[in-house]
């Protein structure tokens, strides 16, 4: 009986495409498997009879293991095999910092730098001047919730569809003809023309990096709003009646207690805008002198057949991206022991 019922089994197997010529690579995966769960298993059984001590090691290193695997295969392995690719020309050989050079000497590279520079500068202040203004005047007013429910929904909406919604906003047509556009239909009301916001260098950069802030303000506000309600009554009080103005209680008492939280907000959203891509790819695709180190990255690596200088452009996101993570942390560390 069992016999039949294997050849049943095989039968359908075979009819069902399932028998195939991979299945030595099957058989070889499947007895790994076994070999890996029985391997598993004998060191479970050892660490349960092992001594108490012993014991909450192994038990630690199983527990701590497959993540440090995962760490390791996802992210140590790609970030070491970039650093290699940086310095290598495209056919494997040992160039030194050619490929750096190339970034910082060439036209387009420069213009890729200086743009990110422009970026990582005005959307942080923006967003977090705006969220600000807005987490202290808005704490205040009768529709709290609502407000700040209008101003944080821009956090909900994918860069991809903030840019959609924004390419409607400066979208151009020529003169004479109706504009689909709401700001150059503005322009045209006020009785002047049309204009290619997104097409017109320099002034591009700086009406595609408003998309960031835009999002990002929604962001600062909701932090921000959250730390000046902790900051304590009494001293706030203390200061009132020791005769301090609005402008002196926020600048002296507010600001001050509310610092962690500002460099927080700060740097978040200086990371995420070092690392901004989809706006520039879905607005303009890097054109019109409008590309960041990403977008360029992107670009490098597989539309222009320049893995070697996409990997480099990756470093060198990497190196600017880490002095910020290290002054987070630090000044992060230093408002818990004063606080």
């Amino acid at each position: 009986m069992m016999t039949v019922h294997a050849g049943l089994v095989a039968g359908a197997l075979r009819t069902e495409g399932f028998w195939t010529e991979q299945s030595p690579k099957l058989g070889f995966a499947a007895i790994a498997i076994v070999v890996f769960l029985a391997v598993m298993g004998l060191v479970m059984f050892l660490a349960d009879n092992a001594p108490r001590k012993g014991r909450d090691v192994v038990q630690l290193l199983l527990f701590v293991l497959p993540a440090m695997l995962l760490l390791a295969a996802g992210m140590i392995w790609p970030a070491l095999s970039t650093m290699w690719q940086s310095v290598t020309s495209k056919a494997g050989e040992f160039v030194g910092l050619d490929n750096f050079v190339t970034i910082f000497t060439d036209p387009t590279g420069q213009v890729v730098l200086r743009n990110t520079l422009l970026w990582v500068v005005f959307v942080p202040l923006i967003s977090t001047v705006v969220g600000l203004a807005y987490a202290l005047f808005i704490d205040r007013a009768k529709g709290e919730r609502i407000l700040k429910s209008l101003v944080f929904m821009p956090m909900a909406i994918s860069f991809v569809g903030a840019s959609i919604i924004w390419g409607f906003m400066y979208t151009y047509r020529s003169e004479g003809f109706p504009q689909i556009g709401l700001l150059n239909q503005i322009l045209v009301w006020l009785g002047m023309s049309p204009y290619q916001f997104v097409e017109t260098p320099p002034w591009n950069t700086f009406f595609l990096l408003v998309v960031m802030a835009w999002i990002q303000t929604g962001f600062a506000m909701v932090v921000l709003s959250a730390a000046i309600k902790g900051v304590p009554a009494e001293i706030v009080e203390a200061a009132e009646l020791d005769g301090a103005s609005a402008w002196e209680r926020f600048l002296h008492v507010t600001l001050p207690w509310i610092r962690g939280s500002l460099v927080v907000v700060v740097t978040t959203i200086t990371i995420s805008t070092l690392k901004v891509f989809d706006i520039v790819r879905t607005m303009t695709g890097g054109q019109y002198n409008t590309s960041v180190v990403a977008n360029e990255m992107y670009t490098r690596a597989f539309r222009l057949g320049q893995p070697e200088i996409g990997a480099a452009l990756a470093v060198v996101l990497f190196i600017l991206v880490l002095p910020i993570v290290i002054y987070n942390i630090r000044v992060l560390r230093q408002h818990k022991e004063t606080h």
